[in-house]
């Protein structure tokens, strides 16, 4: 999740390790479009650990960590696991060895879906007559990652090589809204039935 534009890269590790967990990182470290400066991450040492230091450095991104018993130092990535993972794939139990068949779903319809159709609320900071920051989120300022983006002047500089804003509009106009959403519900809905009847076969 980038905290600038809210563009979020979805993936499944099949086990909570630095051997699974590292090709995963890589993974969604190649869906940003634009070259990742930071690297912010909880207390698991599947995170803390020599291979992701490596990788991170290769990269030149600075690599920091939440603060023990500071939940909000992750609100942002786990309002999104709230609202987007819980709600769009639910609480059912996923076998570990499905995880790669789980990320072409997320790799080919949902991460699309997430950064050029589906809307975030943005904040507005304003500072009360008492000093209090408090945070509004105007109806102006209600748009997908890739409108946001496009929002932070002379955004092309800080794309990959690779990719440009006219292969990321193309891709935004691919599909409408309503057709990436049913996209992804479609494939979604198939992954299951296939995941559901492979388990009954292995029974």
């Amino acid at each position: 999740m980038d905290i600038v534009t809210q563009w979020q890269i979805v993936a499944s590790a099949e086990r909570i390790s630095e051997a699974y967990l590292l090709p995963v990182i890589k993974l969604m470290l190649e869906g940003f479009p634009f070259v990742v400066r930071g690297f912010h991450y909880d207390n698991g040492s599947e995170f803390i650990n020599t291979d992701v230091a490596k990788l991170l450095n290769k990269l030149r991104a600075e690599f920091t960590k939440s603060r023990p018993r500071h939940s909000n130092d992750n609100a942002l990535a786990e309002c999104k696991n709230g609202v987007v993972i819980r709600k769009l794939m639910g609480y059912s139990h996923i076998p570990q060895h499905r995880a790669k068949f789980i990320n072409l779903l997320f790799k080919n319809s949902l991460n699309p879906y997430l950064n050029f159709h589906r809307p975030c609320f943005f904040a507005k900071d304003a500072i009360n007559a008492k000093g209090k920051v408090i945070k509004t989120y105007p109806h102006e300022l209600i748009m997908t990652p890739w409108d946001k983006l496009q929002t932070i002047p002379s955004f092309e500089q800080y794309l990959k090589p690779e990719v440009s804003s006219a292969s990321l509009q193309e891709q935004a106009l691919e599909l409408s809204d309503s057709q990436a959403a049913e996209q992804f519900q479609k494939a979604r809905k198939l992954l299951f039935q296939s995941l559901n009847s492979r388990s009954k076969d292995a029974a």
